[in-house]
């Protein structure tokens, strides 16, 4: 039916539009997560620090670690932790519009278009 087509286009374009902004609020948390970690920090104070060969090592020697600076860590931790989420949103949302694609049905086609337009824009 006609209307059955219609909300169907409405709800892949919405979809789309919702793919979009999950994409985009990604970004934003990923820019977060990497202003939460310290200015100085490097790939290798990411690393935990390795003791010496006699085991008696200095853990503070090799410079600041991230393990060492808890509210660091627990910052960052939880902005990883959203970004994981917001990227499974993003892959099933991504795959729920691709199923709808599939159908090879042409207006559904440009809902997809239309909305991934509309939620790049806004």
């Amino acid at each position: 039916s006609p209307a059955g087509m219609a909300l169907s286009v409405l709800v892949i374009l919405l979809l789309s539009v919702l793919y979009e902004a999950v994409k985009m609020g990604k970004a934003v948390l990923l820019r977060r997560a990497l202003l939460a970690l310290p200015r100085s920090l490097s790939r290798e104070a990411l690393a935990e620090p390795e003791e010496d060969a006699d085991g008696g090592g200095d853990v503070g020697c090799h410079g600041p670690s991230l393990m060492g600076s808890p509210i660091f860590f627990h910052r960052w931790f939880q902005y990883h932790v959203g970004q994981t989420l917001f990227h499974v949103v993003q892959v099933v949302l991504g795959y729920m519009v691709m199923l709808a694609v599939m159908s090879y049905n042409a207006w559904i086609f440009l809902g997809a278009i239309a909305g991934s337009t509309l939620g790049y824009f806004v």
